[in-house]
């Protein structure tokens, strides 16, 4: 009776081992592809926003689809932000969050300089804006490979 007590245990215990392991790959693969799609849009963004910025100088509809621009960048970065990583990709996540922070500040301060009127391409190209969207790509690129 208790051999077959221990081995039932012995099978539950591996079935929820393997339960766990089927988890963590599926949440390895999701957080892949949201990272993936974060990267997408980053990119978009990156693309998009300095030749926006030019056109805003003059053309007021530029400025408010610029405005529109930032705010939905904004989004992205706080929604990646809460996203949950798995164990293996913490510390990748962790530098993506800190890149994230200093895009959310340099949207933050270029949209205060749209509500004062003080609207300069010049500014959004030389901040830290851009080179932290790029920087973003070789790190989900590091997330990618150990995904495969």
């Amino acid at each position: 009776m208790k051999k077959r007590l221990i081995v039932i245990t012995a099978s539950i215990l591996l079935l929820l081992s393997g339960c766990s392991l089927f988890d963590d790959a599926k949440n390895t693969l999701t957080y892949i592809n949201e990272s993936t799609d974060y990267l997408a849009q980053a990119t978009d963004f990156a693309n998009k926003a300095p030749a926006l910025a030019q056109q805003a100088i003059t053309d007021q509809q530029a400025a408010v689809e610029l405005e529109s621009l930032l705010q939905e960048m904004k989004q992205n970065v706080v929604a990646f932000n809460k996203l949950e990583a798995p164990e293996i990709m913490a510390d990748l996540h962790q530098q993506i969050i800190e890149k994230n922070n200093s895009i959310a500040d340099g949207i933050d301060t270029y949209l205060a300089n749209i509500k004062n009127g003080l609207l300069d391409p010049a500014m959004l190209e030389n901040t830290e804006l851009f080179q932290s969207a790029k920087d973003i790509t070789s790190i989900i690129d590091q997330i990618k490979k150990l995904g495969e």
